[in-house]
């Protein structure tokens, strides 16, 4: 005589509540990325807490925009690529930043940047880059 297995009886719970956190997880951290990103762009920061470089890549937000204080133009940053560790925070990557045409121009690494914000797609003419206030064009 056998038994169910315990995997019968209670496998399809432990699957259907393990998804049922996995999204919990996905909508918090999309929650606290877009909370991020409303405050960077409406009190131009401050951008630390900000959420963990993981986090932002599990809520689908792929890139970081990121502006040049030199020469003011705006970038978007592949957030996949970036080798740090997962529990990185955003803002910590704000000191690695530099401007590829200002460093050219100076002939060092030039490092002043502002972190814009979190987003899920490249800049392009169909989704141009992010405003800070109204009137800015």
């Amino acid at each position: 005589m056998g038994s169910k297995s315990r995997e019968s009886i209670y496998g399809g719970a432990v699957r259907a509540k393990a998804e049922r956190a996995a999204d919990a997880r996905r909508a918090a951290d999309r929650l606290a990325c877009e909370a991020w990103t409303a405050r960077m762009l409406a009190f131009h920061g401050p951008a630390q807490p900000s959420p963990a470089l993981g986090d932002a890549l599990n809520a689908g937000y792929r890139y970081l925009e990121v502006k040049c204080l030199g020469c003011d133009t705006h970038q978007t940053v592949p957030l996949d690529i970036v080798r740090r560790p997962k529990t990185t925070p955003i803002h910590e990557l704000e000191r690695y930043m530099r401007c590829k045409l200002c460093s050219e121009q100076r002939g060092y690494p030039f490092k002043r940047s502002h972190l814009i914000a979190l987003r899920a797609t490249k800049i392009s003419a169909n989704d141009p880059r992010s405003t800070w206030w109204p009137g800015e064009r």
